[in-house]
């Protein structure tokens, strides 16, 4: 359990302790948003950019639904984030659904837009479909698909860690292996899938230092604004939930005010632990709702002055 929670309040000696970590060094943040489907979703987008763009984040990125269903939206978020606002996109493109012909026309389309950075992925399967299949004529796998971004410009390559390891991974160092391949394509970073024992990231780390992974590895930080669909989630991505999460925030869906305190805190205080540790970049899933991130984020002193 955080150290910074109990009975349900904030431990003053807690906030001590995190101001002194996070004062000395200012760490660098991304965010992460997913494309609208309806007019009233995306005035909750916007609000949400305008709210994180003044944290001045390194960059932010838009994801791509599974399948590619998501390809026209994605653009036009990401080419509307780049013209309206301060803030550095990176737009995800995936394997699924196309040719390499017609992946390499939409990186050719960012290219062309301004954008520079692509979080490259293998993706999923639209759901109900059985196990992955790479398309035919298409880029087989992440790796492929790095290969073919760099042919194309001098794109910043993300590329996808599995701290817990890939689902469909024959095994951890398999995973890896992939990971590896990825790197050495000419990806530039790797954001992993969120977590919440910071051990399980720091053994991960030392796990791809020792592969011969060089690149920055950045811990994906997701602030649970509901637990019942944190569960989802991680049940589709392997991520494990501690019993200490289910503890604090079980039930507590019904009580918006005490279920976002407690969650601040627990998003806090993993940070708080990974910068002791010698980390000081974070990615944040926002799914979208800017409140929560901007607290968390006000904690380790990511502030709009």
């Amino acid at each position: 359990m955080p150290a910074g929670v109990k009975s349900g309040k904030i431990n003053s000696e807690y906030l001590l302790r995190l101001k002194n970590s996070f004062l000395a060094s200012r760490p660098l943040v991304s965010f992460e948003f997913f494309p609208p489907k309806t007019p009233e979703m995306e005035e909750k987008l916007w609000r949400s950019v305008k709210k994180l763009e003044v944290l001045r984040p390194r960059f932010v990125s838009v994801t791509y639904g599974a399948g590619g269903s998501t390809r026209e939206r994605t653009h036009k978020t990401v080419v509307r984030i780049l013209k309206e606002t301060a803030l550095k996109p990176a737009a995800h493109l995936t394997c699924i659904g196309a040719t390499r012909a017609e992946i390499d026309a939409v990186a050719k389309e960012y290219w062309d837009a301004g954008v520079r950075h692509i979080v490259a992925l293998r993706g999923d399967s639209p759901a109900g479909t059985a196990k992955y299949q790479p398309y035919p004529g298409g880029y087989d796998y992440a790796s492929d698909l790095v290969s073919g971004l760099k042919k194309i410009g001098g794109f910043e390559i993300s590329v996808a860690a599995y701290p817990e390891t890939h689902p469909e991974a024959l095994s951890p160092e398999a995973d890896l292996d992939n990971l590896k391949r990825k790197i050495d394509n000419g990806a530039t970073r790797a954001i992993t899938q969120y977590f919440f024992d910071p051990e399980i990231f720091l053994e991960f780390l030392d796990m791809a230092r020792k592969k011969g992974i060089k690149v920055p590895i950045v811990p994906g930080i997701i602030p649970i604004s509901h637990f019942k669909q944190l569960v989802k989630f991680s049940a589709a991505c392997g991520a494990s939930i501690p019993k200490w999460v289910e503890e604090l925030l079980g039930g507590l869906d019904d009580d918006p005010e005490t279920h976002n305190m407690v969650a601040a805190i627990i998003a806090a205080e993993q940070c708080r632990i990974l910068s002791e540790a010698g980390i000081n970049e974070f990615h944040f899933y926002t799914l979208n709702r800017a409140d929560l991130t901007y607290s968390v984020c006000h904690l380790l002193g990511v502030r709009k002055n």
